[in-house]
């Protein structure tokens, strides 16, 4: 009879003890979930290596390398927001790992090129990014994010922006500090609630065109240079005139050049004048007049001038590569006395220079 009254205690003690254990484990796997900002405040959704694609479309095999590129905008001895491209680690969490890439006195140190500095504050963390289905990534910083001087507000915004819309799938960033989402930057108070995108410009740039409502942002690239280092192509935000002549007044803008007092260097020569530009099956076909052109005997169309063109042009939606035209010229030569033949991509000029 004893036998018969202990068991039934010693199983209701092992099922009391085994649903405990399950409460324990159940709140321990609660704690876990709660270990980082709820999926509406800052998530650890990373685009991840699968998710990168090159222009053409074709995923790009990160997996098997220990390093891998990455564009990173810095910051340049004058003050202006660069593309510069880095050797990082293979990471999983590429966009967490690039705005880590972005802090002063942080990995990137050892990696800046010559004159070049780290955007964000020293001590900033990443705390999370989750990329919506609409295109927003949401990124989580800590406190120490605003610890920055007023007249850095813009080129930070513009940092990360421009370094997490090179992400497939990234349309625009908006911003939270510890879990908590910012209407606007923390020292200048520049409005943000709507989120940030490559729309916003970059190295703004006033405009001869006053009319807001019949014009547009264009981005173009003027070349600079640090200390006789080599020259590298600064992106420049400013307006064109809207219509459906809007590849020959990007054209202009750029050689009308950049704003007087800046670093930017002008790539194209007095008298140089656009006459044509027209697009024709993703080729834009553009004209010009023989000014375009340096050299006495043996006339070419600089590096520089053919940089800043492709980069530009192939910014504005559905060109692809630039056919360069001179009138009165049978064969348009480059700085080596070789004939440009094909049109231009972006990949043919940003080889050259290495970015």
């Amino acid at each position: 009879m004893k036998t018969w009254g202990i068991k039934p205690l010693l199983i209701l003690a092992l099922i009391s003890m085994g649903l405990l254990t399950g409460c324990l484990f159940e709140g321990e796997q609660s704690l876990e979930e709660m270990d980082g900002p709820p999926e509406e405040e800052a998530a650890n959704t990373d685009v991840t290596n699968e998710e990168i694609e090159n222009d053409d479309g074709e995923e790009i095999e990160e997996e098997e390398s220990s390093t891998v590129e990455r564009e990173l905008y810095l910051l340049d001895s004058n003050g202006m927001v660069v593309p510069q491209t880095l050797e990082l680690p293979a990471s999983e969490t590429v966009a967490a790992q690039a705005l880590e890439y972005l802090v002063k006195d942080g990995p990137v140190t050892e990696l800046l090129p010559s004159g070049f500095q780290a955007v964000l504050p020293a001590g900033t963390q990443i705390q999370g990014v989750n990329l919506k289905d609409d295109g927003t990534m949401i990124v989580d910083v800590s406190p120490e994010f605003e610890e920055y001087e007023s007249e850095d507000e813009e080129k930070i915004l513009q940092a990360m922006t421009y370094t997490l819309t090179q992400f497939d799938g990234v349309e625009k960033i908006k911003l939270w500090i510890n879990g908590h989402e910012l209407d606007t930057m923390p020292v200048s108070g520049t409005p943000i609630s709507e989120g940030v995108s490559r729309s916003d410009g970059i190295n703004l740039q006033e405009s001869a065109v006053n009319d807001v409502v019949n014009s547009e942002p264009v981005t173009v690239y003027y070349p600079s240079q640090q200390d006789g280092q080599e020259v590298y192509h600064v992106p420049v935000t400013t307006r064109v005139a809207s219509g459906d002549d809007v590849y020959t007044s990007v054209v202009q803008t750029l050689l009308n050049g950049p704003d007087l007092g800046t670093s930017l260097l002008q790539p194209f020569n007095d008298g140089a004048e656009v006459n044509e530009a027209q697009l024709n099956e993703g080729v834009l076909e553009v004209s010009f007049n023989e000014a375009m052109l340096t050299g006495e005997e043996s006339k070419a169309l600089s590096g520089e001038a053919l940089t800043s063109l492709v980069m530009s042009l192939t910014n504005l939606p559905d060109v692809e590569s630039v056919q360069v035209k001179v009138d009165g010229v049978e064969e348009v030569l480059n700085e080596a006395g070789e004939v440009i033949s094909e049109p231009v991509t972006l990949n043919d000029v940003t080889e050259v220079q290495g970015l």
